[in-house]
């Protein structure tokens, strides 16, 4: 009996079959990309100018600015430290937009400036900054939600704004002489802590929104801000930039504490949500217990079903593996051959050779040659198998 050297395949995936398991995973990223990109494009176009008096947009501070100056009131915009400490005086308020953005160095310098300068510091919504800047007081981490809170201190600024959207980050002063106002669940929202000498104060709010244009007319949010941005002639407005010089101590902060904190919640959640899904998958825990079916299944339907998913992953290496081993089994008893030394060369061919009178050199590229290259290959493989068998068991 003659047969053909079957063609050699490649176990490794090929350029489709990567593409088709990978385009899910690669659609998910683009998506997700894009989803990024236009949550980024949305929040600039929203808080561009965020806090800033030259700027007109919702969250700018424009407004206010222009409301000062028709009361006599100059405004000057500087970002750097060294600028912020030259303009300090008793004639002389200073706002500091966003001091958690100032290093441990530099909120240390700030406040050495500002204590017996005699002016007005007003810190908007510190958190990590507040011990620093306002020794005396602390954030509370709980921050309140409510819309508008009421005064509730003898503060003569407070009592004639009256209500204000105050309400962010809450406050814990151990200052006896200090004004707690806007209180929110027994906490206050904002904190005057006068100087020891100089007859300077500090103001600590715990949220901009009286300061936003989108809402300075909301409740007493313009006669608040007003009065305490118009207590001297002069304001100077710090916006913190990252780009400041004077940030020296920047170099020495980790990695984690350049994150944001809710990047590392994020992260958090996404360990612990990977821990599920790894104990949901890994849901059959020890060995596998055997099981009478509930129904008796054909043998032709296991084999068809074997058989597609064979197909489904090219797996046409096993297929041809699993025909020859299945053939040299039922050929070995038919040839005299024990069934343990069935899937031995040595021992099968010579005694097939011997009733076939064939070449051994075909029938080993039959029985254990390398897988077929294609799934015609592999029918052809199969019809050769079966034709063999024929043959031996004939007569």
């Amino acid at each position: 009996m003659t047969t053909e050297t079957l063609p050699s395949t490649s176990v490794s995936p090929t350029v489709r079959q990567v593409w088709t398991r990978a385009r899910g995973v690669l659609l998910a990223v683009v998506l997700l990309l894009i989803g990024a990109l236009a949550l980024a494009v949305i929040r600039s176009d929203t808080h561009h100018g965020r806090l800033d008096p030259r700027s007109a947009d919702p969250y700018g501070s424009h407004a206010v600015a222009a409301l000062l100056a028709e009361r006599g009131v100059s405004t000057r915009v500087v970002t750097t430290l060294d600028e912020a400490r030259a303009a300090v005086g008793p004639d002389t308020t200073l706002l500091i937009a966003v001091p958690d953005l100032l290093t441990r160095r530099q909120q240390q310098v700030a406040h050495q400036a500002v204590k017996d300068s005699g002016g007005r510091t007003i810190l908007i919504a510190p958190d990590a900054s507040v011990a620093t800047l306002a020794p005396g007081v602390s954030a509370d981490p709980a921050p309140s939600f409510e819309s508008a809170l009421d005064p509730d201190c003898t503060l003569p600024v407070a009592r004639r704004s009256g209500a204000a959207t105050t309400s962010g980050l809450r406050y814990d002063t151990s200052i006896d002489q200090a004004d707690t106002c806007y209180p929110s669940d027994g906490l206050p929202t904002l904190v005057r802590v006068p100087a020891v000498s100089g007859g300077g104060d500090t103001v600590v709010l715990g949220a901009p929104d009286i300061l936003y244009n989108n809402r300075l007319a909301q409740q007493g949010n313009a006669s608040l801000a007003l009065q305490l941005l118009g207590s001297r002639s002069h304001l100077v407005w710090y916006l913190p930039s990252l780009s400041d010089a004077s940030a020296t101590d920047a170099g020495r902060k980790t990695f984690l504490d350049l994150l944001p904190s809710g990047w590392l919640w994020g992260t958090l959640q996404l360990f612990i949500a990977a821990g599920l899904a790894a104990l949901w998958r890994a849901r059959r825990l020890g060995p596998l217990v055997a099981e009478k079916l509930p129904v008796a299944i054909r043998a032709s339907e296991t084999v068809e079903g074997r058989a597609r998913l064979y197909r489904k992953a090219d797996a046409r290496d096993r297929a041809a593996i699993a025909l020859r081993s299945s053939t040299r089994t039922r050929l070995a008893p038919l040839v005299g051959i024990p069934l343990t030394q069935a899937h031995a060369p040595e021992a099968l061919l010579p005694a097939l050779s011997a009733q076939l009178h064939g070449d051994a050199q075909s029938l080993h590229a039959l029985l254990f040659g390398p897988p077929p290259g294609d799934d015609a290959a592999l029918t052809a493989l199969a019809d050769q198998l079966d034709a063999l068998e024929r043959e031996v068991r004939r007569p």
